[in-house]
Protein backbone atom coordinates (compact mmCIF):
# COMPACT_ATOMS: atom_id res chain seq x y z
CA UNK A 1 0.00 0.00 0.00
CA UNK A 2 0.97 3.85 -0.82
CA UNK A 3 1.89 6.38 2.06
CA UNK A 4 1.11 9.83 2.23
CA UNK A 5 2.73 12.78 2.83
CA UNK A 6 0.96 15.91 2.74
CA UNK A 7 2.08 19.48 2.24
CA UNK A 8 0.20 22.62 3.44
CA UNK A 9 0.79 26.20 3.70
CA UNK A 10 0.00 28.84 6.30
CA UNK A 11 0.02 32.31 6.95
CA UNK A 12 0.40 33.63 3.34
CA UNK A 13 0.62 31.92 -0.22
CA UNK A 14 3.74 31.91 -2.66
CA UNK A 15 6.12 30.34 0.21
CA UNK A 16 7.23 27.83 -1.87
CA UNK A 17 5.01 24.69 -1.06
CA UNK A 18 5.80 23.36 -4.36
CA UNK A 19 9.69 23.51 -4.18
CA UNK A 20 9.12 21.90 -0.57
CA UNK A 21 7.06 19.20 -1.70
CA UNK A 22 9.43 18.51 -4.95
CA UNK A 23 12.36 18.83 -2.35
CA UNK A 24 11.11 15.89 -0.23
CA UNK A 25 10.24 13.57 -3.17
CA UNK A 26 13.78 13.88 -5.00
CA UNK A 27 15.34 12.85 -1.91
CA UNK A 28 13.10 10.15 -1.08
CA UNK A 29 13.36 9.33 -4.66
CA UNK A 30 17.32 9.48 -4.47
CA UNK A 31 16.60 6.93 -1.25
CA UNK A 32 15.58 4.59 -3.84
CA UNK A 33 11.78 4.97 -3.16
CA UNK A 34 9.17 5.02 -6.33
CA UNK A 35 7.79 8.66 -5.35
CA UNK A 36 4.44 9.97 -6.73
CA UNK A 37 3.75 13.55 -6.94
CA UNK A 38 -0.02 15.45 -6.79
CA UNK A 39 -0.39 18.56 -6.76
CA UNK A 40 -4.52 19.88 -5.92
CA UNK A 41 -5.73 22.97 -6.89
CA UNK A 42 -8.56 24.38 -5.23
CA UNK A 43 -9.45 26.92 -7.49
CA UNK A 44 -12.87 26.34 -9.46
CA UNK A 45 -11.71 26.23 -12.85
CA UNK A 46 -11.50 23.18 -14.27
CA UNK A 47 -8.21 23.14 -15.20
CA UNK A 48 -5.36 26.41 -15.68
CA UNK A 49 -5.72 26.13 -19.63
CA UNK A 50 -8.02 29.12 -20.65
CA UNK A 51 -6.66 31.22 -17.66
CA UNK A 52 -4.11 34.41 -18.67
CA UNK A 53 -0.58 33.89 -17.41
CA UNK A 54 -0.28 37.06 -16.02
CA UNK A 55 -3.27 35.68 -13.67
CA UNK A 56 -1.99 32.05 -13.09
CA UNK A 57 1.76 31.72 -14.34
CA UNK A 58 2.78 29.13 -16.74
CA UNK A 59 0.44 26.21 -17.70
CA UNK A 60 2.73 23.72 -17.81
CA UNK A 61 1.67 20.41 -20.25
CA UNK A 62 1.60 17.03 -19.14
CA UNK A 63 3.22 13.86 -21.55
CA UNK A 64 -0.34 12.75 -21.72
CA UNK A 65 -2.10 16.40 -22.83
CA UNK A 66 -3.25 17.79 -19.14
CA UNK A 67 -2.83 21.44 -18.72
CA UNK A 68 -2.13 21.55 -15.69
CA UNK A 69 -0.83 24.03 -12.49
CA UNK A 70 3.65 24.71 -12.85
CA UNK A 71 4.07 23.12 -9.93
CA UNK A 72 3.59 20.17 -11.79
CA UNK A 73 6.66 21.56 -13.63
CA UNK A 74 8.65 21.58 -10.54
CA UNK A 75 7.83 18.09 -9.68
CA UNK A 76 9.22 16.62 -13.41
CA UNK A 77 12.41 18.83 -13.10
CA UNK A 78 12.98 17.92 -9.28
CA UNK A 79 12.21 14.26 -9.75
CA UNK A 80 13.55 14.16 -13.40
CA UNK A 81 10.44 12.03 -14.10
CA UNK A 82 7.04 12.35 -15.94
CA UNK A 83 3.88 12.60 -14.52
CA UNK A 84 0.49 12.26 -15.83
CA UNK A 85 -2.43 14.43 -15.57
CA UNK A 86 -3.49 12.20 -12.65
CA UNK A 87 -1.11 14.04 -10.70
CA UNK A 88 -3.27 17.77 -10.62
CA UNK A 89 -6.67 18.06 -10.51
CA UNK A 90 -8.59 21.20 -9.40
CA UNK A 91 -12.42 22.02 -7.19
CA UNK A 92 -13.78 22.12 -10.89
CA UNK A 93 -12.90 18.84 -11.77
CA UNK A 94 -13.99 17.27 -8.73
CA UNK A 95 -17.49 19.20 -8.95
CA UNK A 96 -18.07 18.20 -12.41
CA UNK A 97 -17.17 14.54 -11.88
CA UNK A 98 -19.85 14.07 -8.85
CA UNK A 99 -22.48 16.52 -10.83
CA UNK A 100 -22.23 14.01 -13.90
CA UNK A 101 -22.19 11.25 -11.94
CA UNK A 102 -25.45 12.33 -10.37
CA UNK A 103 -26.52 13.27 -13.44
CA UNK A 104 -26.40 9.91 -14.65
CA UNK A 105 -28.08 8.38 -11.84
CA UNK A 106 -25.12 7.23 -10.34
CA UNK A 107 -25.54 7.71 -6.29
CA UNK A 108 -29.24 5.99 -6.59
CA UNK A 109 -31.09 9.06 -5.78
CA UNK A 110 -29.38 10.20 -2.91
CA UNK A 111 -28.98 13.52 -1.93
CA UNK A 112 -25.52 15.19 -3.29
CA UNK A 113 -23.60 17.00 -0.14
CA UNK A 114 -20.03 18.06 0.32
CA UNK A 115 -18.96 15.15 2.20
CA UNK A 116 -19.64 12.15 1.98
CA UNK A 117 -19.57 12.63 -1.73
CA UNK A 118 -17.31 15.62 -2.78
CA UNK A 119 -14.77 14.59 0.18
CA UNK A 120 -15.19 10.90 -1.21
CA UNK A 121 -14.56 11.81 -4.96
CA UNK A 122 -11.17 14.05 -3.56
CA UNK A 123 -10.11 10.52 -1.63
CA UNK A 124 -10.83 8.58 -4.89
CA UNK A 125 -8.18 10.73 -7.06
CA UNK A 126 -5.60 11.08 -4.34
CA UNK A 127 -5.49 7.14 -3.98
CA UNK A 128 -5.64 7.35 -7.75
CA UNK A 129 -2.51 9.78 -7.96
CA UNK A 130 -0.93 7.26 -5.74
CA UNK A 131 -1.20 3.70 -7.04
CA UNK A 132 1.91 1.93 -8.21
CA UNK A 133 4.15 4.10 -5.90
CA UNK A 134 5.51 4.00 -2.90
CA UNK A 135 5.18 6.94 -1.25
CA UNK A 136 2.60 9.92 -2.61
CA UNK A 137 3.98 13.33 -1.97
CA UNK A 138 0.52 15.75 -2.17
CA UNK A 139 1.05 19.37 -2.16
CA UNK A 140 -2.47 20.82 -1.20
CA UNK A 141 -2.89 24.65 -2.79
CA UNK A 142 -3.82 27.73 -1.08
CA UNK A 143 -3.61 28.53 2.72
CA UNK A 144 -5.11 26.77 5.68
CA UNK A 145 -7.94 28.56 6.67
CA UNK A 146 -9.39 29.25 2.43
CA UNK A 147 -12.86 28.53 2.32
CA UNK A 148 -12.31 26.26 -1.32
CA UNK A 149 -9.36 24.55 0.95
CA UNK A 150 -12.10 23.06 3.12
CA UNK A 151 -12.98 19.84 1.57
CA UNK A 152 -9.42 19.19 0.92
CA UNK A 153 -8.00 19.54 4.36
CA UNK A 154 -11.05 17.05 5.63
CA UNK A 155 -10.12 14.58 2.76
CA UNK A 156 -6.54 14.53 3.97
CA UNK A 157 -7.70 14.37 7.76
CA UNK A 158 -9.78 10.92 6.75
CA UNK A 159 -7.05 9.09 5.12
CA UNK A 160 -5.60 9.23 8.37
CA UNK A 161 -7.61 6.64 9.39
CA UNK A 162 -8.32 4.98 6.11
CA UNK A 163 -7.28 1.07 5.82
CA UNK A 164 -6.49 1.20 2.25
CA UNK A 165 -3.54 3.99 3.45
CA UNK A 166 -0.31 2.68 4.67
CA UNK A 167 0.54 5.55 6.23
CA UNK A 168 0.68 9.57 6.70
CA UNK A 169 2.73 12.53 7.47
CA UNK A 170 1.88 16.10 7.57
CA UNK A 171 4.48 19.12 6.69
CA UNK A 172 3.35 22.42 7.23
CA UNK A 173 5.34 25.12 5.28
CA UNK A 174 4.69 28.50 7.13
CA UNK A 175 6.53 31.91 7.40
CA UNK A 176 8.48 33.53 9.96
CA UNK A 177 8.27 37.14 9.63
CA UNK A 178 11.05 39.72 10.79
CA UNK A 179 9.77 42.60 12.41
CA UNK A 180 12.81 44.90 11.56
CA UNK A 181 11.80 47.63 13.84
CA UNK A 182 11.90 45.32 16.85
CA UNK A 183 14.35 43.32 15.69
CA UNK A 184 12.69 40.45 16.02
CA UNK A 185 11.65 36.59 14.74
CA UNK A 186 7.75 36.34 15.34
CA UNK A 187 6.05 32.94 15.29
CA UNK A 188 2.11 33.79 16.53
CA UNK A 189 1.28 33.70 12.80
CA UNK A 190 3.08 30.46 12.24
CA UNK A 191 1.18 29.26 15.87
CA UNK A 192 -2.11 30.54 14.59
CA UNK A 193 -2.18 28.89 12.04
CA UNK A 194 -1.25 25.41 13.14
CA UNK A 195 -4.09 25.99 15.49
CA UNK A 196 -6.86 26.76 12.47
CA UNK A 197 -4.89 22.76 11.39
CA UNK A 198 -5.66 21.54 14.34
CA UNK A 199 -8.94 22.93 14.65
CA UNK A 200 -9.83 20.95 11.44
CA UNK A 201 -8.35 17.90 13.02
CA UNK A 202 -5.02 17.95 11.38
CA UNK A 203 -1.80 17.96 13.47
CA UNK A 204 1.18 18.65 11.46
CA UNK A 205 4.33 16.60 12.51
CA UNK A 206 7.12 19.00 10.75
CA UNK A 207 6.73 22.57 10.25
CA UNK A 208 8.69 24.09 7.35
CA UNK A 209 9.88 27.37 8.51
CA UNK A 210 10.01 30.43 5.49
CA UNK A 211 12.05 32.94 6.87
CA UNK A 212 14.66 35.85 5.50
CA UNK A 213 17.04 35.03 8.77
CA UNK A 214 18.07 31.81 10.56
CA UNK A 215 16.21 30.82 13.23
CA UNK A 216 18.17 30.63 16.76
CA UNK A 217 18.05 27.41 18.42
CA UNK A 218 16.13 28.65 21.50
CA UNK A 219 13.48 30.17 18.74
CA UNK A 220 13.26 26.44 17.19
CA UNK A 221 12.66 25.06 20.52
CA UNK A 222 10.04 27.75 21.08
CA UNK A 223 8.15 26.97 18.06
CA UNK A 224 8.55 23.45 18.36
CA UNK A 225 6.68 23.57 21.53
CA UNK A 226 4.28 26.28 20.56
CA UNK A 227 3.17 23.57 17.63
CA UNK A 228 3.46 20.70 19.19
CA UNK A 229 6.50 19.18 17.16
CA UNK A 230 10.09 17.57 17.76
CA UNK A 231 12.62 20.15 17.67
CA UNK A 232 14.27 18.46 14.79
CA UNK A 233 11.24 18.52 13.17
CA UNK A 234 11.47 22.40 12.91
CA UNK A 235 13.21 22.99 9.19
CA UNK A 236 14.65 26.09 8.29
CA UNK A 237 13.87 27.46 4.80
CA UNK A 238 15.70 30.29 4.41
CA UNK A 239 16.16 32.32 0.87
CA UNK A 240 18.91 30.58 -1.42
CA UNK A 241 20.45 31.46 -4.37
CA UNK A 242 18.72 28.54 -6.56
CA UNK A 243 15.51 26.73 -6.05
CA UNK A 244 17.67 23.51 -6.24
CA UNK A 245 20.09 23.65 -3.50
CA UNK A 246 16.67 23.60 -1.39
CA UNK A 247 17.11 19.69 -1.36
CA UNK A 248 20.20 19.56 -0.15
CA UNK A 249 20.05 22.04 2.57
CA UNK A 250 17.23 20.08 3.83
CA UNK A 251 19.46 16.92 4.21
CA UNK A 252 21.61 18.89 6.26
CA UNK A 253 19.42 19.30 8.56
CA UNK A 254 18.21 15.91 8.59
CA UNK A 255 14.88 15.95 7.28
CA UNK A 256 14.03 12.34 6.46
CA UNK A 257 14.67 11.19 10.13
CA UNK A 258 11.45 12.01 11.58
CA UNK A 259 9.96 11.56 7.85
CA UNK A 260 11.44 7.62 8.04
CA UNK A 261 10.67 7.18 11.73
CA UNK A 262 6.89 7.95 11.24
CA UNK A 263 6.55 6.13 7.97
CA UNK A 264 8.80 3.07 8.80
CA UNK A 265 11.11 3.59 5.38
CA UNK A 266 14.27 2.61 7.72
CA UNK A 267 17.36 4.18 7.83
CA UNK A 268 17.85 7.09 4.35
CA UNK A 269 21.24 7.53 2.60
CA UNK A 270 20.27 9.50 -0.66
CA UNK A 271 22.73 9.90 -3.20
CA UNK A 272 22.85 13.51 -3.93
CA UNK A 273 26.55 13.92 -5.35
CA UNK A 274 25.93 14.73 -8.87
CA UNK A 275 22.73 16.74 -7.88
CA UNK A 276 25.39 18.93 -5.40
CA UNK A 277 27.89 18.96 -8.21
CA UNK A 278 24.88 20.27 -10.51
CA UNK A 279 24.39 23.16 -7.78
CA UNK A 280 27.35 24.56 -7.37
CA UNK A 281 28.06 24.94 -11.10
CA UNK A 282 24.67 27.16 -11.29
CA UNK A 283 25.65 28.65 -8.07
CA UNK A 284 29.36 29.36 -9.26
CA UNK A 285 29.87 28.88 -13.10
CA UNK A 286 33.04 29.24 -15.10
CA UNK A 287 31.59 30.66 -18.54
CA UNK A 288 28.66 33.58 -19.20
CA UNK A 289 26.69 34.06 -22.07
CA UNK A 290 23.59 36.39 -22.22
CA UNK A 291 20.43 35.61 -24.40
CA UNK A 292 18.25 37.90 -25.48
CA UNK A 293 14.80 36.68 -24.61
CA UNK A 294 12.07 38.49 -26.52
CA UNK A 295 8.18 37.51 -25.09
CA UNK A 296 5.38 39.37 -23.90
CA UNK A 297 4.33 38.56 -20.46
CA UNK A 298 7.36 40.08 -18.60
CA UNK A 299 5.27 41.08 -16.20
CA UNK A 300 5.24 37.99 -14.66
CA UNK A 301 8.42 35.88 -15.10
CA UNK A 302 6.35 33.01 -13.62
CA UNK A 303 4.34 32.96 -17.38
CA UNK A 304 8.08 31.35 -18.46
CA UNK A 305 9.36 29.53 -15.80
CA UNK A 306 9.98 26.40 -17.49
CA UNK A 307 12.20 27.68 -19.97
CA UNK A 308 13.75 30.35 -17.80
CA UNK A 309 14.54 27.06 -15.80
CA UNK A 310 15.42 25.08 -18.70
CA UNK A 311 18.23 27.63 -19.05
CA UNK A 312 19.25 27.57 -15.89
CA UNK A 313 19.80 23.27 -16.75
CA UNK A 314 21.55 23.80 -19.20
CA UNK A 315 24.25 26.37 -17.75
CA UNK A 316 24.38 23.76 -15.19
CA UNK A 317 25.79 21.31 -17.68
CA UNK A 318 28.03 23.59 -19.44
CA UNK A 319 29.56 25.14 -16.16
CA UNK A 320 28.22 28.53 -17.61
CA UNK A 321 25.62 31.24 -16.32
CA UNK A 322 23.09 31.81 -18.98
CA UNK A 323 22.04 35.59 -18.16
CA UNK A 324 18.68 36.55 -19.22
CA UNK A 325 18.28 39.83 -21.65
CA UNK A 326 14.36 40.25 -20.61
CA UNK A 327 13.27 42.24 -24.22
CA UNK A 328 9.80 43.35 -24.18
CA UNK A 329 8.31 42.49 -27.77
CA UNK A 330 6.04 45.68 -28.09
CA UNK A 331 9.41 47.65 -26.73
CA UNK A 332 11.18 45.89 -30.54
CA UNK A 333 8.26 47.93 -32.16
CA UNK A 334 9.18 51.25 -30.88
CA UNK A 335 13.02 51.31 -30.37
CA UNK A 336 14.12 48.37 -33.19
CA UNK A 337 15.87 45.28 -32.15
CA UNK A 338 19.45 46.05 -32.67
CA UNK A 339 18.93 48.34 -30.32
CA UNK A 340 17.36 45.76 -27.53
CA UNK A 341 19.75 42.85 -28.87
CA UNK A 342 22.26 43.93 -30.12
CA UNK A 343 24.57 42.91 -27.09
CA UNK A 344 23.23 39.54 -26.78
CA UNK A 345 24.74 36.77 -27.82
CA UNK A 346 22.02 34.76 -29.30
CA UNK A 347 18.21 35.28 -29.52
CA UNK A 348 14.60 33.43 -28.16
CA UNK A 349 11.52 33.87 -29.23
CA UNK A 350 8.93 31.85 -26.72
CA UNK A 351 5.40 31.46 -27.43
CA UNK A 352 2.65 32.70 -26.82
CA UNK A 353 -0.93 34.08 -28.03
CA UNK A 354 -2.88 37.08 -28.85
CA UNK A 355 -1.74 39.80 -31.40
CA UNK A 356 -0.02 41.70 -28.96
CA UNK A 357 3.96 42.49 -29.39
CA UNK A 358 3.59 39.91 -32.69
CA UNK A 359 5.32 42.46 -34.88
CA UNK A 360 8.48 43.38 -32.49
CA UNK A 361 9.00 39.41 -32.25
CA UNK A 362 8.89 39.15 -36.28
CA UNK A 363 11.87 42.15 -36.12
CA UNK A 364 13.54 40.33 -33.92
CA UNK A 365 13.58 37.04 -35.66
CA UNK A 366 14.95 39.10 -38.73
CA UNK A 367 17.76 40.98 -36.86
CA UNK A 368 19.19 36.76 -35.42
CA UNK A 369 18.79 36.12 -39.10
CA UNK A 370 20.32 38.62 -40.66
CA UNK A 371 23.64 39.09 -38.47
CA UNK A 372 23.63 35.15 -38.45
CA UNK A 373 23.12 35.57 -34.27
CA UNK A 374 22.10 31.86 -33.07
CA UNK A 375 18.15 31.53 -33.11
CA UNK A 376 15.43 29.43 -31.40
CA UNK A 377 11.74 30.00 -31.90
CA UNK A 378 9.12 27.89 -29.82
CA UNK A 379 5.92 27.70 -30.77
CA UNK A 380 4.81 31.25 -31.90
CA UNK A 381 8.41 31.90 -32.27
CA UNK A 382 8.87 29.49 -34.82
CA UNK A 383 5.57 29.98 -36.56
CA UNK A 384 6.92 33.28 -36.98
CA UNK A 385 9.88 32.46 -38.57
CA UNK A 386 7.93 31.42 -41.33
CA UNK A 387 6.18 34.81 -41.30
CA UNK A 388 9.39 36.88 -41.03
CA UNK A 389 11.18 34.70 -44.38
CA UNK A 390 7.77 34.83 -46.23
CA UNK A 391 7.71 38.88 -46.55
CA UNK A 392 11.37 39.38 -46.12
CA UNK A 393 12.89 36.80 -48.45
CA UNK A 394 9.92 35.16 -50.34
CA UNK A 395 8.78 39.16 -51.02
CA UNK A 396 5.00 37.63 -50.53
CA UNK A 397 3.28 40.83 -48.84
CA UNK A 398 0.81 40.56 -45.95
CA UNK A 399 2.09 37.64 -45.09
CA UNK A 400 0.83 36.67 -41.70
CA UNK A 401 -0.90 33.88 -39.62
CA UNK A 402 -4.51 33.63 -39.81
CA UNK A 403 -4.33 34.06 -36.34
CA UNK A 404 -3.57 37.40 -36.52
CA UNK A 405 -5.36 38.30 -39.75
CA UNK A 406 -7.74 36.31 -41.03
CA UNK A 407 -7.57 38.13 -44.43
CA UNK A 408 -4.29 37.73 -45.16
CA UNK A 409 -3.14 36.73 -48.77
CA UNK A 410 -0.69 34.65 -47.54
CA UNK A 411 -1.53 32.57 -44.80
CA UNK A 412 2.06 30.95 -43.34
CA UNK A 413 0.51 29.38 -40.38
CA UNK A 414 -3.64 28.12 -40.57
CA UNK A 415 -5.72 26.47 -38.81
CA UNK A 416 -6.02 22.59 -39.91
CA UNK A 417 -10.15 21.29 -39.19
CA UNK A 418 -8.83 17.99 -38.65
CA UNK A 419 -5.84 16.51 -36.92
CA UNK A 420 -4.87 13.52 -35.14
CA UNK A 421 -5.04 13.53 -31.80
CA UNK A 422 -2.49 11.18 -29.41
CA UNK A 423 -5.02 8.46 -29.21
CA UNK A 424 -4.88 8.29 -33.21
CA UNK A 425 -8.10 9.34 -33.79
CA UNK A 426 -9.46 12.16 -35.59
CA UNK A 427 -10.01 15.62 -33.47
CA UNK A 428 -12.06 18.38 -35.06
CA UNK A 429 -10.70 21.87 -34.82
CA UNK A 430 -12.33 25.41 -36.03
CA UNK A 431 -12.41 28.75 -35.02
CA UNK A 432 -16.04 28.58 -33.20
CA UNK A 433 -14.21 25.71 -30.85
CA UNK A 434 -14.58 26.76 -27.33
CA UNK A 435 -10.76 27.74 -26.16
CA UNK A 436 -10.44 25.01 -23.56
CA UNK A 437 -9.31 21.76 -24.55
CA UNK A 438 -9.08 21.86 -27.94
CA UNK A 439 -5.32 22.66 -28.80
CA UNK A 440 -3.06 20.43 -29.73
CA UNK A 441 -1.66 19.08 -26.78
CA UNK A 442 0.86 16.36 -25.32
CA UNK A 443 3.60 14.71 -26.77
CA UNK A 444 4.04 13.84 -30.13
CA UNK A 445 6.60 11.82 -32.45
CA UNK A 446 8.76 14.07 -34.63
CA UNK A 447 10.82 12.68 -37.42
CA UNK A 448 14.59 14.48 -37.98
CA UNK A 449 15.92 15.04 -41.06
CA UNK A 450 19.58 13.18 -41.55
CA UNK A 451 22.54 15.83 -41.00
CA UNK A 452 20.06 18.59 -39.63
CA UNK A 453 20.36 20.80 -36.98
CA UNK A 454 17.58 19.11 -34.64
CA UNK A 455 18.58 15.79 -35.38
CA UNK A 456 22.11 16.33 -34.43
CA UNK A 457 21.09 17.85 -31.06
CA UNK A 458 19.29 14.69 -30.26
CA UNK A 459 22.34 12.32 -30.98
CA UNK A 460 21.11 11.48 -34.24
CA UNK A 461 17.63 10.34 -33.08
CA UNK A 462 15.80 9.94 -36.07
CA UNK A 463 12.39 10.10 -33.87
CA UNK A 464 12.19 12.25 -30.89
CA UNK A 465 9.15 13.27 -28.72
CA UNK A 466 8.10 16.14 -27.40
CA UNK A 467 5.06 18.34 -25.75
CA UNK A 468 2.64 20.49 -27.66
CA UNK A 469 0.43 23.21 -26.89
CA UNK A 470 -1.07 25.16 -29.48
CA UNK A 471 -4.31 25.69 -32.27
CA UNK A 472 -2.24 27.02 -35.46
CA UNK A 473 0.07 24.87 -37.74
CA UNK A 474 2.42 25.50 -40.24
CA UNK A 475 0.88 25.58 -43.98
CA UNK A 476 2.55 22.60 -46.08
CA UNK A 477 1.21 25.04 -49.28
CA UNK A 478 4.44 27.14 -49.24
CA UNK A 479 6.72 23.99 -48.12
CA UNK A 480 8.19 24.21 -51.46
CA UNK A 481 8.79 27.82 -51.91
CA UNK A 482 10.65 28.38 -48.50
CA UNK A 483 12.75 25.30 -49.08
CA UNK A 484 13.89 26.69 -52.48
CA UNK A 485 14.76 29.75 -50.89
CA UNK A 486 16.69 28.18 -48.08
CA UNK A 487 14.34 27.46 -45.36
CA UNK A 488 14.84 23.68 -44.45
CA UNK A 489 11.66 21.61 -42.86
CA UNK A 490 14.17 19.36 -40.32
CA UNK A 491 11.34 17.61 -38.68
CA UNK A 492 7.39 16.95 -39.11
CA UNK A 493 5.05 14.67 -37.40
CA UNK A 494 2.20 13.08 -39.20
CA UNK A 495 2.29 15.41 -41.45
CA UNK A 496 2.47 18.30 -40.12
CA UNK A 497 5.61 20.75 -39.67
CA UNK A 498 7.44 20.54 -36.62
CA UNK A 499 10.81 22.06 -37.06
CA UNK A 500 12.43 25.03 -39.61
CA UNK A 501 15.96 25.37 -40.27
CA UNK A 502 18.01 27.98 -42.48
CA UNK A 503 20.61 26.83 -44.45
CA UNK A 504 23.75 28.89 -44.16
CA UNK A 505 22.70 30.26 -41.10
CA UNK A 506 25.06 29.16 -38.17
CA UNK A 507 22.68 27.87 -35.82
CA UNK A 508 19.12 28.85 -36.21
CA UNK A 509 16.11 26.69 -35.31
CA UNK A 510 12.12 26.85 -35.15
CA UNK A 511 10.58 23.95 -33.03
CA UNK A 512 6.67 24.11 -33.34
CA UNK A 513 6.58 21.79 -29.65
CA UNK A 514 7.80 22.98 -26.06
CA UNK A 515 11.18 21.27 -25.54
CA UNK A 516 10.87 22.98 -22.22
CA UNK A 517 8.13 20.72 -20.80
CA UNK A 518 10.82 17.78 -20.74
CA UNK A 519 13.67 19.69 -19.30
CA UNK A 520 15.20 18.82 -15.94
CA UNK A 521 18.35 19.70 -13.70
CA UNK A 522 19.52 16.41 -14.18
CA UNK A 523 19.11 15.79 -17.95
CA UNK A 524 18.33 18.87 -19.58
CA UNK A 525 16.40 19.35 -22.61
CA UNK A 526 18.83 18.67 -25.94
CA UNK A 527 17.37 21.15 -28.31
CA UNK A 528 17.66 23.99 -25.45
CA UNK A 529 21.36 22.38 -24.68
CA UNK A 530 22.35 22.50 -28.19
CA UNK A 531 20.70 26.10 -28.54
CA UNK A 532 22.83 27.34 -25.41
CA UNK A 533 26.30 25.98 -26.52
CA UNK A 534 25.67 27.82 -30.06
CA UNK A 535 25.21 31.06 -27.57
CA UNK A 536 28.60 29.93 -25.99
CA UNK A 537 30.89 29.65 -29.08
CA UNK A 538 29.04 32.38 -31.02
CA UNK A 539 31.48 35.30 -32.11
Amino acid sequence: MTKYIFVTGGVLSSLGKGITAASVGTLLKHSGFDVGMLKIDPYINVDPGTMSPLEHGEVFVTKDGAETDLDIGNYERFLDASFLKSANFTTGQVYSSVIERERAGGYLGQTIQVIPHIVGEIVNRIKLAGEGHDILVVELGGTVGDIEGLPFMEAIRQMKHDDEVAGTFFIHVTLIPFIKAAGELKSKPTQHSVQELRRIGITPQMIIARSENGLPKTFKKKLAMSCDVHPDCVIEALDAKTIYDIPVTFLRQNILKPISKELELGELNPDMEKWDTLVKRIVQPKEKTVVGFVGKYLELKEAYKSLTESLIHCGAHLDARVEINWVDSEEIEEKGAEALLGDCDSVLVAGGFGSRGVEGKILAIQYARENRVPYLGICLGMQLTLVEYARNVLGLEGANSIEFDENTPHPMIYLIDNFLDQNGGTQLRTHESPMGGTLRLGEYPCDTKDGSIIQNAYNGEKTIYERHRHRYEANPTYREQLEKAGMIVTGESNGLIETVEIEGHPWFLGVQFHPEFTSGLQTPNPSILAFVKASLEAE
